[in-house]
């Protein structure tokens, strides 16, 4: 009894330390802008995807994206397909599935809502990815993005994006690498062992 009572004394002490020492609001910066480089950003999103270990290229449509899906479906492999505008949408039976129900999923088809060209990152939200576990369970992930949806860097991203619309999102940037710091570099430790994105010039 005397021990919680000297620990609900300690606790209130700390706390009161801290708000006595909180420092004053600030206001908020400014909005700011950053000046976008005269580039073409279809190329330079390509080229960062590729220095990153992805694969990427331009199409004129959705062909070529069903024509990997139906491949990958006939050669056996669990593939989810989360784009409504291909045909065998599934996605749908992977909503509240957890992960280890998804561990053998080996291909996920998804859209991408923003890419950036700097960083070669897609934007994800919930809605889009269905299960927030596939894109990163898979060993396989296949997205698409509009091209007119590219986007200089990451300041552009934010202005187009709302974060909290879903409850989740993120930022996709493949294939998973992580290294140690006797710079071993892992491949999809943490996620996909790869990535091919398909840059789709008309409207999808």
């Amino acid at each position: 009894m005397v021990q919680e009572k000297q620990k609900s004394m300690s606790r209130e002490k700390i706390l009161n330390a801290i708000a006595k020492n909180k420092p004053a609001p600030l206001p908020l910066p400014e909005k700011f802008s950053v000046e976008r480089p005269a580039i073409n950003l279809t190329e330079r999103y390509l080229e960062v995807l590729q220095s990153i270990g992805g694969k990427g290229r331009v199409v004129s449509d959705l062909t070529e994206v069903e024509e990997l899906l139906q491949q990958k479906r006939e050669s056996g492999v669990e593939v989810v397909n989360c784009i409504n505008d291909l045909p065998g949408y599934n996605a749908g039976d992977y909503v509240s599935k957890l992960a280890t129900e998804t561990q053998t999923v080996q291909a996920v088809f998804l859209k991408g809502k923003i890419a950036v060209a700097e960083n070669a990152a897609i934007w994800v939200p919930e809605s889009a990815a269905v299960n927030r576990i596939l894109p990163f369970i898979c060993q396989e992930l296949v997205m698409v993005v509009d091209e007119k949806k590219i986007v200089a860097n990451m300041h552009e991203a934010y202005d187009k994006i709302q974060v909290d619309e879903d409850g989740y999102g993120a930022f996709i940037a493949g294939p998973s690498k992580t290294a140690d710091i006797e710079q071993s570099l892992v491949i999809g430790a943490h996620g996909p062992l790869q990535l091919d994105v398909f840059v789709v010039r008309s409207v999808v």
